[in-house]
């Protein structure tokens, strides 16, 4: 199962109004996988970018202007999408947006769902979890997903971000491949991974252990509950 977790930035807000791609991330899943290739391109969109999307993004027309159009790396944009699934965090919104691109080179480019299928995880979280917030910073939050780094929404970033969010709403799990041997890993080594990738030479995080002293405060602790709940505290060998 190929799988393409998506994200785009834009001028504005509406396709139809003549707002155009101005960033593409994703990153690419097998089997629920991160393998570590991506596609990511910031793109110029022959027009201005909006005060309140600048403000959102930090994607100014000065720092566009020389990026290519979207006609340029329409090709191995497609290449990289075609036959998969793609994971988008409110789809219609980049569908929209990467449908219009199409449309823009001519007819025979087709739409975005002639090339692959998608999933929408805005959809999905509102199914779980009806009448709460579900934004992809909540969701961070109500999956203990990282997102420290996100002080502006930037399109490989927050795909980077909705990938560990979608494999913990779906699962919780993601399989790594170590010595050739397939191994079960929580979001905790996705994340320093991502990390890692993210901020390359990031000294790693220091590992404080419990003194003997609190250890013997900690089984003091342990062997009052047991004695209170009647033998019944689970953390007692």
């Amino acid at each position: 199962m190929r799988q393409i977790v998506l994200d785009t930035e834009t001028t504005g807000l509406d396709p139809a109004q003549g707002h155009r791609v101005v960033e593409i991330g994703c990153v690419e899943m097998i089997d629920r996988r991160l393998t570590g290739r991506r596609f990511h391109r910031y793109l110029n969109p022959g027009r201005p970018v909006d005060e309140g999307a600048v403000e959102v993004h930090g994607l100014t027309d000065a720092f566009l202007a020389d990026k290519p159009a979207f006609a340029q790396v329409a090709d191995e944009f497609l290449g990289f999408v075609r036959d998969s699934e793609l994971v988008i965090h409110n789809a219609p919104f980049d569908l929209a947006f990467l449908d219009a691109e199409l449309a823009l080179l001519g007819p025979e480019r087709g739409r975005m769902a002639d090339y692959c299928t998608h999933t929408d995880t805005l959809a999905l979280a509102r199914a779980r979890h009806p009448g709460q917030r579900n934004s992809l910073d909540a969701l961070c939050k109500r999956y203990f997903v990282d997102n420290s780094q996100r002080e502006l929404h930037g399109a490989l970033l927050d795909a980077e971000i909705l990938a560990d969010v979608y494999l913990n709403m779906t699962g919780g799990q993601t399989a790594l491949e170590l010595g050739g041997e397939t191994q079960a890993h929580s979001q905790g080594g996705e994340q320093e991974a991502r990390i890692a990738r993210l901020a390359p030479g990031r000294p790693r995080l220091r590992v404080i252990a419990a003194s003997d002293e609190e250890l013997a405060l900690h089984r003091q602790r342990l062997e009052e509950i047991a004695k209170t709940s009647g033998g019944k505290c689970l953390w007692v060998d």
